[in-house]
């Protein structure tokens, strides 16, 4: 397991830990500020840098430091929700866009490589989507012709999946997927950002955007005063979830936790190709190549709704589980981890304008568990809107757009229906434990006080540390997540340390700390 167990075991940062850049130290201006230095906001500064735009990025921690590293890092445009559904929200002509921009992010991930002389493992591989054991396959049948008729015309059915371990049963392939390794791509891209002109600054917190004539972006130095300023002609919030918005479009999203677990196997064992089943909550297989000669296996699934659960170790024990059954050359679980899925009504990611707002603030959010196909997306796109270039898909993507009639207004009632009744329910009960002499070591629980909720967590030497329970963002109650060791919000998605501190928003601002009023016991 990773030794900072405030952050996920994934294989990424043991294998090429990115770069630091320093914080920003005075007031600066550039064409276009970008926040957020994961996939969507370092593909959208080396896009426009390429244009000839001055770029400045800003991150309160290092390149990739967010959701970006908890990712698999499947580059596919077989979409998760389906094309069968996506047709049936967006029209066909609106599944042809999609299919359309989730082939143009892989190609251009693989352009960016080969011009920038990244080398990050990039290779194209087949996609594999097949059906659990003793389910219908007419689901195959039927995305097979939705796929088709959204122009991906090289998809076929076949008999199984290229696994000799265990018979996938019919299986529609996908051909020319990708895989890279993404702190690796990240890495290549901010060097090649800064080639280019542009200026990244890491451990710079932004508090506060404003649009207008020009944009303003407010930097926080410390706890107590402002610090330096950054203006531009235009901004994009690139932050997984914006931290510039309340309301607009968090109604309109939904925050999932996935789970990982990754071990090594045999080069040769298992065929090189991404591998998807159909459930709800689907698993998804790739493989990484290792310096040793030998192959890593990543799977994950397991989903659940945020700071809705609290067994990862059970999800994990699960993913384990089925991967053994299926790939009997499974070593040791080397790293498991698990990562924020922010997911749509409507299957889409929200890129464009930020709605309510001035129109040069832009925001990318939305993953729906592609995120690096829709952050790539996301540079292509915003680059375009920022330069004043027309792009067919803006339409598809645009945040602004409503649920439309059907499935995505009965998932977005459903969402916030479920939203509701989080703001109920953990106001009117009581705590996790009746007191923190309850709460072990390493581990956090809320406890009522009167007429306050508190988040507790005791540190592995037996101190106690005290928070207040209510997120930041719209004041839901947080509840403990013991697979990432976090304060993770049920209602919009905000992560929180074990001290209080915002991992991933839309919060904006730490859980307010308090004095623990009881002696910090010492086992």
């Amino acid at each position: 397991m990773n030794q900072n167990q405030n952050l996920p075991s994934s294989p990424w940062p043991a294998t090429a830990a990115p770069p630091r850049f320093a914080a920003l130290s005075k007031d600066a201006h550039a064409d276009v500020c970008i926040v957020g230095a994961g996939i969507a906001g370092l593909s959208t500064a080396y896009l426009l840098a390429r244009q000839g735009k001055s770029v400045i990025v800003l991150d309160h921690g290092p390149i990739a430091s967010g959701q970006t590293q908890r990712t698999t890092a499947h580059l596919s445009n077989a979409i998760d929700d389906r094309y069968i559904e996506i047709e049936k929200i967006h029209g066909q002509d609106g599944a042809r866009l999609a299919a359309e921009s989730h082939t143009a992010a892989i190609d251009r991930i693989e352009a960016i490589c080969q011009a920038e002389g990244i080398e990050c493992d990039f290779q194209r591989v087949d996609g594999y989507l097949f059906t659990p054991p003793g389910e219908s396959t007419d689901i195959l049948d039927q995305e097979y012709e939705a796929a088709r008729r959204a122009g991906l015309t090289d998809v076929e059915l076949v008999a199984r999946a290229p696994l000799d371990s265990f018979d996938t049963g019919p299986a529609l392939r996908f051909p020319r997927q990708g895989q890279f390794h993404p702190l690796k791509y990240l890495t290549g891209l901010a060097r090649a950002i800064q080639s280019h002109g542009g200026q990244i600054f890491c451990d710079t917190h932004v508090s506060r955007v404003d649009g207008g004539e020009t944009a303003h972006i407010q930097i926080k130095n410390g706890q107590i005063k402002d610090g330096p300023s950054v203006t531009a002609d235009a901004v994009v919030v690139a932050t997984n979830a914006p931290i510039n918005d309340l309301v607009a479009i968090h109604t309109k999203q939904a925050p999932y936790v996935s789970y990982a677990i990754a071990g090594r196997v045999p080069r040769g064992s298992v065929t090189r190709a991404l591998y998807w089943d159909t459930l709800e909550y689907y698993h998804f297989v790739r493989l990484q190549p290792l310096d040793d000669g030998s192959d890593l296996l990543i799977v994950g699934g397991e989903d659940h709704k945020e700071g809705q659960a609290n067994d990862g170790a059970r999800r994990w024990a699960n993913l384990e589980q089925w991967t053994r059954e299926r790939f009997p050359m499974f070593g040791a679980v080397e790293h498991r981890w698990s990562g924020i899925v922010l997911e749509t009504t409507d299957g889409l990611a929200f890129i464009g304008p930020n709605p309510l707002d001035k129109e040069n603030v832009f925001i990318a959010t939305g993953d729906s568990g592609m995120g690096m196909t829709h952050g790539t997306i996301a540079g292509i796109l915003l680059t375009d809107l920022i330069i004043g270039r027309e792009n067919p898909w803006s339409a598809i993507y645009d945040p602004s757009r409503k649920p439309v009639w059907g499935m995505a207004w009965k998932e977005y009632l459903i969402e916030n229906i479920n939203v509701a009744k989080q703001y109920a329910r953990d106001w009117l009960t009581g705590g996790d434990v009746s007191s923190v002499d309850e709460i072990p070591r390493g581990r956090g629980a809320v406890v009522r006080r009167g007429m306050r909720k508190i988040a507790a967590y005791r540190d592995e030497q037996g101190s106690l540390h005290e928070c207040s329970a209510v997120c930041t963002h719209l004041g839901c109650i947080v509840h403990w997540a013991d697979a990432s060791k976090t304060w993770d919000c049920p209602c919009h998605g905000s992560q929180f340390d074990p001290h209080g501190q915002v991992v991933n928003g839309p919060a904006n601002t730490p859980l307010e700390p308090i004095e623990a009023e009881q002696p910090a016991r010492s086992g």
